[in-house]
């Protein structure tokens, strides 16, 4: 006989991408196993296979989560100012940013351990948040290359993806600071 879903069945859903999260980013994903992640969310191993059907749907949950989480920042409408719309999307990406450092490093690092359907469903995710910047970055310079709008949108991906190493809520720098400097800095002229 099938088990019933349990009445709280989303919210232990929630708490275990919760808790998955901490552990893969603490363990990496390989070096943590089912039986961690068991004894940090207090359940049986089998326990498990009512919520997720393997470790690997339990990555891909964090990383799907986070990601849909991010690509809210976009929901912004354009402005006539290309700098107030990257200035507006980073400070919106930040403070998504914030509380997630888990899941962030969860993104940055264990792509390679998810099945290929999955991986390809956050890399056209994570595409989606590039093209946006591309094209906040073309706007701003109609006339730039391709690979150069590439380029900067992805160094703009690097000063802010990494912030969870270094941004302290308590300052000296803070998120919509942070965020402002980025943007000035993917939109100003070099060479």
């Amino acid at each position: 006989m099938a088990r019933r879903q349990a009445e709280d069945y989303e919210e232990k859903r929630a708490a275990i991408v919760e808790a998955a999260a901490r552990l893969f980013a603490a363990k990496g994903f390989s070096g943590a196993s089912l039986a961690d992640l068991a004894d940090a969310c207090d359940m049986s191993k089998s326990l498990f296979y009512h919520y997720y059907p393997s470790k690997e749907a339990i990555l891909y949950a964090v990383m799907k989560g986070h990601m849909d989480d991010l690509l809210t920042a976009i929901g912004e409408a354009q402005s006539e100012h290309p700098v107030y719309d990257l200035r507006g999307f980073a400070r919106r990406l930040l403070r998504l940013y914030a509380g997630a450092a888990d899941k962030q490093k969860v993104l940055l690092y264990e792509l390679a351990n998810l099945p290929p359907a999955q991986r390809r469903d956050i890399v056209a995710k994570e595409r989606r948040l590039v093209a946006h910047v591309e094209g906040i970055i073309k706007r701003a310079r109609p006339r730039q290359e391709k690979g150069h709008l590439r380029a900067q949108a992805m160094l703009f991906f690097g000063m802010l993806n990494w912030t969870h190493t270094w941004l302290k809520d308590d300052g000296p720098v803070y998120r919509d600071e942070a965020a402002d400097m980025a943007a000035r800095m993917t939109l100003a002229k070099y060479g």
